[in-house]
């Protein structure tokens, strides 16, 4: 009999929030059965290759549900540089209710797993080109020309990704405000300034 669907989304939730505190290596099979609440043989059932398999599954969903969040930021604020303080506000608050204890899950699986495992790479490449994805149509939409946003997207998850590393190791969020206050200013528009003609 097989296991139940429900399972599956249990683990790779677990897996996720585990990946993130504790790192990739330092997190066990038993453990992600134990705070998912899933019998360990649905584990294999549903990842036959083990824990590598569920990092995979894990980066792709913790990229996922940025790129929900993204979107749904960029609906509500009129910049990109609104979208990314908004972003950056709830990456601080995340932060500190955790006590900064957590981290990205991407980035602190990765770091480990690539680029060795082909599989977390390719998923880890996905997940952060889905976010530059959105911020650069975010800086497109305010009038930058289609290369200068992809740097700068690409500018933007570096320094969020750094800011969240800087935030753990401070045991402070002042880390994500500063860059998203330097974000903010970096992803401006700049406005030509006419020259004035003298008569």
């Amino acid at each position: 009999m097989s296991a139940p669907p429900r399972h599956r989304g249990a683990i790779v939730r677990a897996a996720a929030t585990l990946f993130r505190r504790n790192g990739f290596a330092a997190t066990g099979i038993n453990e992600i059965a134990e705070v998912s609440g899933a019998p360990k043989g649905s584990l294999y059932h549903y990842f036959p290759r083990g824990k590598d398999q569920i990092a995979e599954a894990a980066v792709r969903f913790a990229g996922a549900g940025v790129v929900a969040t993204l979107e749904k930021l960029e609906e509500e604020h009129q910049s990109a540089a609104a979208m990314i303080r908004a972003y950056c506000k709830l990456l601080a608050g995340w932060m500190a209710k955790s006590g900064f204890r957590d981290g990205c899950p991407i980035a602190t699986t990765l770091l480990e797993s690539a680029p060795q495992s082909a599989e977390m790479t390719t998923a880890g490449h996905e997940a952060f080109a889905g976010w530059c994805a959105v911020i650069a149509r975010a800086l497109v939409r305010d009038g930058f020309g289609k290369a200068e946003a992809r740097r700068l997207s690409i500018l933007t998850v570096a320094s969020i990704e750094g800011a969240l590393i800087l935030a753990r190791v401070e045991g402070s969020a002042r880390p994500i405000e500063d860059v998203a206050r330097a974000l903010g200013a970096a992803l401006q528009i700049k406005v030509p300034v006419r020259k004035r003609v003298v008569a």
